[in-house]
């Protein structure tokens, strides 16, 4: 069976197409990304502007149709923190159903951080014991903890890299004054959510899932020797400190230069990182492994779960 799962995120629409079966490994066949940064678009009054929900349309239609070039059985379609949390919500998610001709399925943040849970616990294996995970979005941090698929925590904050970026760090490159702001407001924002994890047994692996931990970890982290002779990326809290005030001197068009940043995230990468840096140290972690399964690899294996379960018995 040929299913897609497109993630309507803050940052990106992004497509991915797998073929699966009951009780095996999705084999992913096609990735197909269009960059919004939906953050941009949100206006005074938290609505998505015009100029952003055609956009959103858009980038919908185009995942429509490759989604159709290969012959999905099947398509997840979600959307996460950005349409959530807009003020015309309920509008642009009609409208964004219209394009792609089906339901969506909005994701709270909690869920969110549940999905993307089970992916980093299946790709982890259930040898690593009790896992902690962080994943910076557009909108939001999710950070879940637990020693099954289920995680024991979960919890979802406002502290995604465009987010911060347009809230406290508009000047490119930002002064160190607006670095300290966003710091501060971090801290301050994980703060009502962590006893939730602190009360967990200490976690035996640390993971980090997105898109803008795995450019950190390209440009302050190293190789690992993994398992089965696989290769890992780790993220040292201390290398990632020690790099946010040169991030932040960098222009962002000379940041994509750098080691692992991509054009895409150059605005928003001094932001990730401030961020990541502070829950690390909220949360008492020297150290995080990149996993590259997140929310659509959740979606998608549990959406596998259900026809496992569901599959007649010979």
């Amino acid at each position: 069976m040929r299913l897609g799962v497109l993630d309507i995120g803050s940052n990106t629409v992004h497509l991915l197409v797998a073929d699966v079966r009951p009780g095996g490994r999705p084999l992913a066949t096609t990735s197909t990304r269009t960059v919004l940064r939906l953050m941009r678009y949100i206006t005074p009054d938290g609505s998505i502007s015009e100029e952003g929900v055609v956009a959103l349309e858009n980038a919908v239609r185009v995942a429509r149709d490759v989604a159709a070039t290969e012959k999905v059985d099947e398509l997840l379609a979600t959307a996460t923190s950005a349409v959530r949390e807009a003020t015309n919500g309920l509008e642009v998610i009609a409208r964004i159903e219209a394009a792609l001709g089906q339901p969506l399925q909005v994701l709270g943040g909690e869920t969110e951080a549940r999905f993307t849970f089970l992916a980093v616990r299946r790709w982890l294996g259930w040898s690593a014991g009790q896992i902690l995970l962080f994943d910076i979005g557009g909108g939001s941090l999710e950070i879940a903890a637990g020693a099954d698929e289920l995680p024991d925590a979960a919890a979802s904050v406002p502290l995604g890299a465009g987010r911060t970026t347009i809230e406290f760090l508009p000047v490119d490159p930002p002064g160190a004054d607006a670095i300290d702001r966003l710091r501060d407001h971090a801290r301050a924002t994980i703060a009502p959510v962590l006893s939730r994890f602190q009360a967990l047994p200490r976690p035996d692996h640390v993971a980090g899932s997105s898109k803008a931990i795995r450019s950190l970890a390209k440009l302050v982290g190293y190789p690992a020797p993994g398992w089965s002779g696989s290769e890992r990326m780790l993220l040292p809290r201390a290398a990632l400190g020690s790099w946010i005030p040169r991030l932040a001197r960098i222009p962002a068009e000379a940041r994509q230069e750098l080691p692992g940043i991509t054009a895409d995230r150059t605005f928003q990468i001094v932001a990730a990182a401030v961020v990541l840096h502070t829950a690390m140290t909220s949360l008492d972690v020297d150290e995080l492994e990149v996993s590259p399964w997140a929310l659509r690899e959740g979606v998608l294996l549990r959406y596998i779960e259900s026809l496992s379960w569901s599959a007649p018995s010979a």
